[in-house]
């Protein structure tokens, strides 16, 4: 008897290898010690070796597909499925692009395609392109460098959509952008929030009138909130010493003055609200009247327009109703910005350049891509150029 079950002990050890396999594809980042046990928790080897046997004796299983559905509990049973799908992988249903799905496992390049037209809709409808944005900024604005591990470096890797980090001080008011994101998200489950955050902040600028984004993707998500940044890692509006603080926040992120710079001319969108930011006023001429919920105060007339009317107006500050916050005058007070600041002032295509070249760094700080190279939705020649955004239809002031 027990010459004849050795080869199905054997043949079971290999079974398990291949579980052992399955689960550190599905939880690569996992600090436990033996993966297998996460899978199955309530059955010791022996046990299911002595459950297994009788199989292999009736000689019904001639597979290793037969034996892995004969053993319980599963290791793909609503639970895993559910933890995968929340660490970014892909449904086990059928959605657009599944067949692709399985060639990589962060993102489904058919499902980022569509989910870029689907965030087009979005921002036609509701005008959120500021605080889409944000999103992408501060998912990936928390790296450090100096960090080589993944996911405490920090960086795009989703981990701002989960409450703890939403709560952060310099956080407030982007669950509304999860919010519009969310139905696209679970629309196609084969797109991570990492690359969703990133895709829909490059989109927004675009939309708005910016410059193309030169970017890829393939970003792996975090798989809990334990693994989100500490707070304190983004920029504040109003530090005592303006210049030191922007360097030594975004020093720390690999950024040099020029793209200091660069990066803060995308204030030329949005608003700021005191009852989230502590900055701005109420409302202006400028905000009274929407788009989207009307109020705050913006740093330029038409603040839903992606030009370098930002950096005109900062050197200017004539205008009462536009903000200009410690971190923006700084941009001509230093002498090192103010190089910058008068040349984008000055030349449109400059400042889109520079731009585009710094927001792509950004998007991609911190970030563990699968595969390594990243993923490109542009290489088709589809949807490359945006529609032109007529901002100037919905911003109220002067012309």
């Amino acid at each position: 008897m027990l010459a004849g079950t050795l080869p199905a002990v054997r043949f079971l050890g290999r079974v398990l290898a291949a579980h052992q396999v399955m689960a550190e594809r599905l939880y690569p980042s996992t600090s436990l010690s033996c993966i297998g046990a996460c899978f199955l928790r309530s059955a010791s080897k022996r046990a299911m070796i002595r459950s297994a046997l009788p199989l292999f004796a009736s000689r019904r299983l001639s597979s290793l597909r037969a034996v892995a559905a004969s053993l319980r509990p599963s290791p793909l049973d609503p639970v895993h499925i559910r933890l995968f799908q929340d660490a970014g992988g892909r449904s086990l249903s059928s959605s657009p692009g599944s067949a692709a799905a399985a060639k990589s496992a962060a993102s489904d390049p058919v499902q980022l395609r569509s989910a870029r037209e689907d965030i087009r809709e979005l921002l036609k409808a509701t005008f959120c392109h500021p605080i889409l944005v944000r999103l992408g900024w501060h998912d990936s604005g928390t790296y450090d460098k100096n960090i080589e591990e993944w996911p405490q470096r920090g960086g795009a890797n989703g981990s701002l959509r989960y409450d703890i980090e939403l709560k952060h001080g310099a956080n407030a008011g982007l669950v509304n952008a999860l919010r519009l994101l969310q139905p696209i998200k679970d629309k196609y489950s084969g797109v991570t929030y990492a690359d969703l955050f990133q895709l829909a902040s490059a989109t927004a600028v675009e939309e708005a009138g910016g410059p193309k984004i030169p970017m890829k993707y393939g970003r792996v998500d975090v798989i809990g909130p334990e693994l989100c940044p500490e707070e304190g890692k983004l920029p504040s509006a109003g530090p005592p010493s303006p210049a030191d603080h922007l360097r030594e926040v975004f020093y720390r992120m690999g950024f040099n003055d020029k793209e200091i710079v660069a990066l803060s001319g995308a204030h030329t969108l949005g608003r700021s609200r005191p009852e989230r930011s502590g900055w701005g006023k109420s409302e202006t001429k400028y905000t009274k009247d929407g788009p989207g919920a009307p109020g705050g105060q913006s740093w330029t007339v038409q603040w839903l327009k992606f030009d370098n009317s930002y950096f005109k107006d900062i050197k200017e500050q004539k205008d009462e109703d536009l903000l200009v916050l410690p971190t923006d005058a700084i941009l001509f007070d230093d002498p090192s910005f103010k190089i910058y600041s008068e040349e984008y002032a000055q030349d449109q295509d400059s400042f889109f350049k520079d731009y585009a070249e710094a927001h792509s760094k950004l998007s991609n700080l911190g970030a563990k891509f699968d595969p390594p190279e990243g993923i490109s939705i542009d290489d088709d020649g589809k949807g490359s150029i945006p529609e032109p955004f007529q901002a100037a239809k919905y911003s109220s002031g002067k012309a």
